[in-house]
């Protein structure tokens, strides 16, 4: 899979796919008409999400691969790669995607929000699992967006196309946190990885040579995207991974604090802070009484 394919514009993808452009800035492909294949890296200058209705190879997005089954969703951002592995061997794609520049969105409500929808920072191991039901709704929810571009543009056009657009994410909200929900056992092992992953960094001499963790950190040791294991934690504990973070280590300094053979800054350095006034701002912040306040007063 070393030819890279690139698509900045929806007709480029259109053609690809051997479908009409009917707009030029959205589309609803169906990947069907397109010719049979072998698998290919592929760049999209747009917002692309693939529904998956066989089993065609492995989707390789960013340095993973995913053996994607029927009815699956995969949401890709503008500027981002993907593309399919099939071993050397053709394939016939089947499903849809759904495409939309970016352009289409500016100066709408879905563009002044559309980054909320962080499913488009997962990866592909992340991807959304339908059911049947779930499944309809989203063929519902392309139709409708097809329907309007078979017909004359006329000024209702783009607040409908951008209204179903937005409706259809709505919708994959709501089903990616029923997936978080029916694997719930999964989420809960890779929370205790989480804990047993801070204590041991505290324990060890990372905090001193690397600093505080990151979100990023964590969920890359984790092999997560920083948003998906930042919507898992928030889902599970009602805290974002950051807050979650500061938590362990607020824990952590209250014990080390009454250490009085230790000065606040040599805590602070301890734990990963540059400077010490930020470690107290946050203590401050968090506790409600100064690193000293609280060895003074406990």
């Amino acid at each position: 899979m070393n030819k890279q394919r690139r698509f900045n514009t929806i007709s480029e993808y259109n053609a690809f796919n051997n479908n009409e452009t009917k707009h030029p800035l959205i589309s609803v492909v169906d990947l069907s008409k397109a010719d049979p294949r072998q698998g290919s890296s592929m760049y999209f200058g747009f917002y692309t999400i693939f529904l998956k209705d066989v089993k065609c190879g492995d989707l390789v997005y960013g340095r993973n691969t995913y053996d994607y089954q029927e009815g699956t969703l995969v949401f890709l951002a503008p500027g981002q790669v993907a593309g399919i592995n099939s071993n050397g061997e053709t394939y016939q794609p089947k499903g849809y995607a759904l495409v939309f520049h970016p352009d289409l969105i500016h100066g709408t409500s879905l563009g002044r929000h559309v980054q909320d929808y962080t499913f488009f920072g997962y990866q592909s191991n992340e991807a959304l699992h339908l059911s049947e039901r779930e499944r309809k709704l989203v063929l519902d929810c392309f139709s409708k967006i097809e329907y309007e571009l078979e017909h004359s543009i006329d000024k209702h056009s783009k607040r409908l196309i951008v209204s179903n657009i937005e409706l259809f994410l709505d919708y994959c909200v709501r089903f990616y946190e029923r997936q978080f929900i029916t694997r719930d056992h999964v989420h809960r092992g890779v929370l205790e990885r989480f804990e047993s992953q801070l204590n041991d960094y505290f324990q060890s001499e990372k905090p001193q040579t690397i600093g505080l963790p990151s979100v990023a950190y964590c969920a890359d040791e984790l092999n997560l995207s920083p948003n998906y294991f930042g919507d898992m934690v928030k889902k599970e504990t009602g805290k974002t991974a950051q807050e979650y973070i500061q938590s362990k280590l607020i824990d952590i300094a209250k014990e080390k604090i009454f250490d009085r053979g230790k000065t606040v800054s040599q805590i602070a350095y301890e734990l990963g802070f540059k400077y010490p006034q930020h470690f107290a701002r946050l203590f401050k912040q968090r506790v409600g009484q100064s690193p000293l306040e609280f060895r003074t007063l406990n």
